[in-house]
């Protein structure tokens, strides 16, 4: 099964060079499921020709918000839709989660209760489980059709599921203790405030969930669906 990637970002210059963009990322957290994969940097303006490219989706995360001025993000919309109608798997992370919800009529904000970073406790109808987090955008309407699945007190929109055709999250699976360690220490500097970076550094060595969420993730895309 070929999964393209659909990259609305870019991990920092110096995460790249040590760990790897998210063309990366993902296919290392859902390594060993038999998929292979194709990016298309949508960010840098390449998309894939049609939805039929691949035969499953994945959004990724992103620095930018998905309410903001980009030529490449109405195109990214549009992209989400056609995948919608056609009934392909679609997965989303974060930015990922964010833009999918918007483009099938939901609404993201920049949050005014602040960030969410690190090690964080979702509920998943009534299981506690630990991913790390790194946004201040959320989604606040959840479009007609879609189910929340999981949410924190932050957080309420925190995944969602479309039928059996789309799943999203907010946290970040594929962002190990190191990468995040990185991220707090480059581009949340300025950006973050220094407390929250405080708190989630002295949570860094607590193990996450990423390997439950990638086989829920697998799972999904291999899911037996008619289009």
């Amino acid at each position: 099964m070929k999964i393209g990637i659909l990259q609305a970002g870019h991990t920092p210059d110096d995460l790249i060079h040590k760990l790897g963009d998210y063309d990366v990322l993902y296919p290392n957290l859902l390594a060993g499921y038999g998929f292979d994969f194709q990016a298309y940097p949508v960010v840098d303006g390449v998309f894939p020709d049609a939805v039929t490219d691949c035969d499953g989706w994945l959004i990724s995360g992103s620095r930018y918000g998905a309410y903001e001025d980009h030529p490449w993000i109405p195109k990214l919309e549009e992209f989400v839709r056609d995948i919608y109608a056609d009934g392909r798997p679609l997965v989303g992370v974060c930015f990922g989660h964010q833009i999918i919800a918007q483009a099938l009529g939901g609404k993201v904000e920049k949050y005014s209760g602040g960030w969410s970073v690190g090690y964080t406790e979702y509920d998943f109808d009534g299981h506690k489980v630990p991913l790390n987090a790194w946004h201040q955008d959320q989604v606040v309407k959840v479009p007609e059709g879609a189910e929340v699945i999981a949410r924190t007190d932050f957080c309420e929109n925190a995944a969602l599921v479309y039928g059996d055709k789309i799943w999203s999250i907010q946290p970040h699976p594929e962002f190990t203790a190191e990468f995040l360690d990185g991220l707090m220490k480059g581009r949340g500097k300025g950006i973050v405030p220094d407390e929250i970076m405080a708190e989630a550094s002295t949570k860094l060595d607590r193990p996450t969930a990423s390997a439950d969420i990638a086989a829920q993730m697998a799972a999904f895309f291999k899911k037996e669906r008619t289009r």
